[in-house]
């Protein structure tokens, strides 16, 4: 039998996939992540919640190792970034030793609050920028 967090972690994803992250790829000032397809090669893009600091993007992943766009990092962390419409290439380092919880408090109030109330694996994710 699943457990609550395998149903939490696959009822929102479908949510996410069909519903929520088509809508917000949309919205011009979306903040977007763009890796690789580990298996395809494909570019995938992923809608985002975070902050720049300097040349360094910072945010958290709700479901960690279950992400897509974790395990595409996990294959490829060089990564494309879309903030305020122009879109920055980086190298992605995933941060399983953060505390991902504080980082949250530190980031953009709306999405980490959501990431809080679905997420089940949070992990913190840096993007050092390029430019």
């Amino acid at each position: 039998m699943p457990s609550k967090r395998d149903i939490q972690h696959k009822v929102v994803t479908t949510l996410q996939r069909r519903v929520v992250n088509p809508l917000q790829r949309k919205i011009p000032g979306q903040q977007l992540l763009e890796t690789v397809g580990r298996v395809s090669g494909q570019p995938r893009v992923t809608p985002i919640g975070g902050r720049k600091e300097g040349g360094t993007f910072w945010l958290v992943s709700e479901f960690g190792d279950r992400s897509q766009y974790i395990r595409n990092i996990k294959a490829d962390n060089r990564v494309r970034l879309r903030l305020h419409g122009r879109w920055h290439t980086g190298t992605a380092h995933l941060l399983p030793d953060d505390d991902a919880r504080a980082r949250l408090r530190a980031l953009p109030r709306g999405n980490s609050a959501v990431v809080q109330l679905v997420g089940t694996d949070l992990l913190t994710v840096r993007i050092d920028l390029d430019d």
